[in-house]
C-alpha cells in the first residue's frame, strides 16, 4: 500500500479519514468517507470570495497552500488558500461539475462534454486527456493495481462504464459496463470499489481484475456516491431509502425510510454515525451499526450538498442559500452562513478554513473570527 495512502488510515471505527492538513479530492480520501481530522473554531466568518464565471457545483480540493475547483463555466482553476488570488486557470471543453483529484501533483477532472483531463498541479497544462462516449459528472478516485506500483485513476461516465486508467498516461486499464449512467464517484477500500448507478444496483467490483465482486439490488437510481467503512457500504437512493450494503455477505444490513423524498447526496461516516441530506430540505442522522434515526435538522432548500464532519460538528450548504454547522451529537446549529443562492458544492475543510461553491458562481473561503 503507497505510503500517502497509509498516512490517512486511521483505527478508530471508521476505516480511512481524511488528512488533517489536506483535502485533496471529493469527500477527503478515497473511502468517500467525508471526514476531517482539522479542528474548526466557531464563529466562522468570510475570509474571501472568487467568482468563477458559472456555477460552481464542483467540490474544492485543497493541497498545500493551493485551491483547486472546477466551474460550469468550463474553467478548473487553482487560488492561493489565505488570499483566494488565482494562481492559474484552465479552460477545458466542457462545463465541469465533478470535483478535481490531487494526486502526486497532477489533477484529474471531468466534464460534460465527454472528456476527462489529466493537468499539471504547478501550472495547470494539460499532461493527458480521454474522450469517453458520454459527459462526466462523476469525481475521481484512485489505487494501486495489485503488483503494478503503478497508481490508477478510478471514474465513471454517462456512457454506462467505470474506467480505470493508468494515472501517468491515461491508458485504459480496464472497463466495466453497468446498466446505466454512472453519476456518482467510486469509493475504493481494500482492494475494491463500491459505487452506485442509475440502473438501481450497487456494483462492487474487484479491482485488480475490473470484475464484478458483488452486485446487490437497491431498488432504485442511486445518484450519489457510497462511502465505505469497515467493509460496508453506505448510500441512498431516488425512491426514499438510504442502504447500508455489507460487502461481503453482498445484500444490504439495513434500510433507513423517512418521508417520501430522494437521498442525493453522499454520507460522511464516523464511528458511530452516518449523515447524509435529502430532498426533504433536512440533514439527517443514524447510528451507524442499525440504521436508527437519531436526530434531523430542517434547512429551508433540498441538502444536496454531501455533509462533512470535523471537530464534532457537521458542515453544508442547503439550497436555502446558507452554510451551515450544527452539533455532531445532537444536531443543534451551531453557525449559519447566508450566502443567498443554493449551494450544492460539498465543503472541503482544512487547518483554518471552510470552502464551498454555490450556484452563484463563486468559491467562499471562511476561517475562525480572531
Amino acid at each position: 500500500m503507497h505510503p500517502a495512502f497509509l498516512a490517512c488510515v486511521v483505527l478508530l471505527g471508521v476505516s480511512i479519514r481524511g488528512l488533517g492538513s489536506d483535502w485533496p479530492m471529493f469527500r477527503g480520501n478515497p473511502a468517500l468517507t467525508g471526514v476531517s481530522d482539522a479542528v474548526v473554531k466557531l464563529p466562522l466568518k468570510l475570509r474571501w470570495t472568487f467568482k468563477t464565471g458559472g456555477p460552481v457545483m464542483s467540490s474544492p480540493a485543497v493541497v498545500g497552500t493551493n485551491v483547486y475547483v472546477g466551474s460550469e463555466s468550463s474553467n478548473v482553476f487553482c487560488l492561493d488558500l489565505a488570499t483566494g488570488k488565482p494562481r492559474w486557470s484552465a479552460l477545458l471543453t466542457g462545463p465541469v461539475e465533478a470535483s478535481p483529484l490531487v494526486l502526486d501533483g497532477r489533477i484529474y477532472i471531468g466534464d460534460v462534454n465527454t472528456n476527462f483531463h489529466c493537468l499539471d498541479a504547478a501550472t495547470g497544462k494539460a499532461a493527458w486527456s480521454v474522450g469517453f462516449e458520454e459527459k462526466v459528472k462523476s469525481s475521481a478516485s484512485w489505487y494501486v493495481p495489485k503488483g503494478t506500483g503503478r497508481k490508477a485513476v478510478l471514474v465513471g461516465s454517462y456512457d454506462f462504464k467505470l474506467y480505470s486508467l493508468d494515472a501517468a498516461t491515461g491508458r485504459t486499464n480496464w472497463a466495466y459496463e453497468t446498466g446505466n449512467y454512472i453519476n456518482g464517484s467510486p469509493a475504493v477500500s481494500d482492494g475494491l470499489t463500491a459505487f452506485g448507478g442509475c440502473d438501481a444496483f450497487v456494483h462492487v467490483l474487484d479491482l485488480a481484475a475490473g470484475a464484478k465482486s458483488k452486485e446487490i439490488e437497491a431498488g432504485a437510481p442511486i445518484i450519489g456516491s457510497a462511502a465505505i467503512a469497515d467493509g460496508r457500504a453506505y448510500l441512498g437512493h431516488y425512491e426514499n431509502e438510504f442502504l447500508c450494503v455489507d460487502l461481503k455477505e453482498g445484500k444490504v444490513a439495513w434500510r433507513y425510510r423517512d418521508r417520501a423524498f430522494p437521498y442525493a447526496t453522499s454520507p460522511a461516516i464516523t464511528a458511530d454515525r452516518v449523515l447524509f441530506g435529502g430532498r426533504d430540505k433536512r440533514l439527517h442522522c443514524v447510528e451507524r451499526a442499525t440504521g436508527k434515526g437519531l436526530w434531523t435538522f430542517q434547512t429551508r432548500g433540498k441538502v444536496e450538498s454531501s455533509p462533512v464532519v470535523a471537530d464534532g460538528k457537521v458542515f453544508f450548504g442547503s439550497d436555502d442559500g446558507r452554510v451551515y454547522a450544527v452539533t455532531l451529537d445532537d444536531g443543534k446549529e451551531a453557525w449559519q452562513y447566508e450566502i443567498g443562492q443554493p449551494v450544492q458544492s460539498s465543503p472541503a475543510i482544512v487547518p483554518g478554513h471552510l470552502l464551498v461553491g454555490s450556484d452563484d458562481g463563486s468559491l467562499y473561503c471562511f476561517g475562525p473570527a480572531e
